[in-house]
């Protein structure tokens, strides 16, 4: 479990072909290693992955064809910037909204543009993920943390402060770059609860 608040913008490495699956090597700057032990899950651009190996100031994590098909992390390169968040532990201040680290799909930035010291993000999501995401819900957009300020069909808008783009990789967003989704747990709950389904049958 996470939070959404990017503890470190780390880099892509290496990346090596393993059988179908990839394995990847990220380097990281500031995240403290005393605390990670091999098996330990890291968020990296939204996506929990398993530490398999530390190399000196870095670690690798096998990605697998199902994680590579429906996430952006198939289309990183050596060199790409991520954003890299340790699991949430006990005693942890949640600062952010609680994230599994499963990504629910990908979007695509539609529009960016100034609001006062902000900036304003327009995103566009698959229709079947839209009906999660409320206007001053919460949603992870590759990994960070965020308030929804507005929702339009399958399209919803955020705002970035200064220090958002500062400490993540959204500061170097660009209209057409696809982003990790996942939207709040709760409105998935929610759903489960109220449909007819999750309803108790007396036999």
């Amino acid at each position: 479990m996470f939070t959404g608040i990017v503890q470190d913008v780390g880099r892509l490495t290496g990346r090596e072909a393993r059988g179908g699956d990839v394995r990847m090597v990220f380097a990281f700057d500031r995240i403290e290693t005393a605390g990670l032990h091999i098996g330990d899950s890291l968020c990296v651009q939204g996506c929990c992955l398993t530490v398999v190996e530390f190399q000196g100031r870095g670690f690798a994590a096998d990605v697998s064809r199902e994680t590579l098909s429906l996430t952006t992390l198939g289309d990183l390169v050596v060199g790409s910037r991520v954003n890299l968040e340790p699991s949430l532990r006990v005693g942890d201040p949640l600062g952010g909204h609680l994230v599994s680290g499963h990504v629910d799909g990908v979007g695509e930035i539609v529009a960016i543009r100034e609001d006062a010291r902000s900036t304003r993000v327009d995103v566009t999501v698959p229709a079947e993920l839209a009906r999660y995401i409320a206007r001053k819900g919460s949603v992870a957009v590759d990994g960070v943390s965020l308030t929804v300020n507005e929702v339009r069909g399958n399209l919803f808008g955020v705002n970035l402060i200064p220090h958002t783009q500062q400490v993540t990789t959204l500061g170097a967003l660009a209209v057409g770059a696809r982003v990790n989704i996942e939207v709040d747990q709760m409105a998935r709950y929610a759903e489960r609860l109220l449909s007819p389904e999750s309803a108790v049958r007396e036999h």
